[in-house]
């Protein structure tokens, strides 16, 4: 079951990663780059035990009208305030990955998030390789919460796709 697994998440990896490469600057790409890329972002979802969801079908929750939280991970400042994912709440978490939650943020992030540990939670970030929205769905996922997903495009793949984004006023 594991090794299954396993191997949906390094074929979504590879989706993810293959398919933008392909689009970008195929010729340009060394294969191994991407292969590292997409092993380097299986074994974080392997580790955080969250899912995966993509660009795509993230709008199609959101026109569906899907009860859910969408959880943007980057600075408020920097990149939050200047543009997000309509509807999301904000909640800035490191790039690193977090081996240890202190209190303070698990008490902002279990404040965020709510009780119901069913709920559909999505978190995103900058970029792929950003590991904010890897941290928040990890540590959501330790905290109990069942349905947290990773968007792993982040509102780079949001803007390529041309899809609305907020601003605060």
């Amino acid at each position: 079951m594991i090794k299954r697994r396993l191997l949906a998440i390094l074929i979504s990896a590879i989706f993810v990663f293959g398919f933008a490469s392909v689009s970008s600057a195929a010729w340009g790409t060394k294969e191994l780059d991407t292969e590292k890329s997409a092993v380097t972002f299986a074994r974080e979802v392997e580790r955080g035990g969250y899912k995966i969801v993509t660009t795509q079908e993230l709008k199609s929750w959101i026109d569906q009208k899907k009860d859910m939280l969408i959880v943007d991970t980057q600075p408020y400042e920097a990149s939050f305030k200047k543009q997000h994912i309509p509807g999301a709440a904000n909640l800035e978490l490191p790039r690193p990955e977090m081996t240890k939650l202190d209190d303070k943020t698990k008490s902002a992030l279990k404040n965020l998030l709510g009780p119901d540990k069913n709920r559909l939670i999505v978190f995103y970030c900058g970029f792929v390789e950003c590991t904010r929205s890897h941290n928040a769905a990890m540590w959501a996922t330790r905290l109990g919460y069942k349905n947290a997903y990773r968007q792993p495009g982040g509102i780079r793949a949001w803007n390529e796709a041309e899809y609305p984004v907020e601003k605060v006023q």
